[in-house]
């Protein structure tokens, strides 16, 4: 199995939830946590608990997104007026990697991870390679002409798995997309039940 599918199950098994509704998620058919003790674990969190739980489960939806990465983020949401959980959703939705995955580019949020990493996108007509790049407002997402043709490309976009959410406009014909707007939490097709306001209280504790 290789690292990024195992990261993948491991999330989905600890905390007992299709993190992102995929159909070959371990916990379609072992809703238990992983090790020979999983299936004992099922006792009431306290609330530490529940708080980290729900920073993992955030931070390990974005792919591979360090700790020092994601205190950041969070650090940068604070410092804005007004709803810390909603800056934090929105600040996560603006990252270059995000957008791509969202567009339905690929078919998974560490797919697209590769996949800006390996130059296969353009934003705003100007090669981009770093996945962490935050998008403003009215930018445009692009497959590069020679990646058009990309297995992984058509699948995804051909694919009923997953809605394109309604700020993103995607040309699928062109394999552009524009990012229309930041997104308010309530917008974002999360699969599971998403926290940021305990992840809030994570960090603030």
């Amino acid at each position: 199995m290789s690292k990024r599918a195992s990261a993948k199950h491991k999330l989905d098994r600890r905390v007992g939830e299709n993190v992102w509704g995929r159909p070959k998620s371990p916990v379609n058919k072992r809703d238990y946590g992983p090790g020979m003790h999983g299936q004992r674990r099922k006792g009431k969190l306290s609330d530490y608990g529940l708080q980290l739980m729900a920073k993992q489960k955030l931070k390990g939806y974005y792919g591979n997104i360090t700790e020092r990465q994601f205190e950041r983020i969070y650090n940068e949401a604070v410092r804005r007026r007004g709803n810390t959980a909603e800056h934090l959703i929105g600040l996560l939705e603006s990252r270059l990697d995000a957008i791509v995955y969202r567009a339905k580019f690929v078919p998974t949020v560490f797919a697209a991870r590769q996949f800006v990493n390996h130059g296969h996108v353009k934003v705003n007509g100007v090669r981009t390679n770093i996945p962490s790049a935050r998008l403003k407002p009215g930018s445009v997402v692009e497959i590069k002409e020679k990646s058009k043709n990309m297995a992984l490309v058509l699948e995804a976009l051909q694919s009923a798995e997953r809605d394109i959410p309604d700020y993103i406009d995607v040309d699928p014909k062109k394999m552009a997309a524009t990012f229309l707007r930041v997104p308010e939490f309530a917008e974002v097709p999360y699969a599971c039940t998403m926290e940021p306001n305990l992840v809030v209280e994570y960090y603030s504790s």
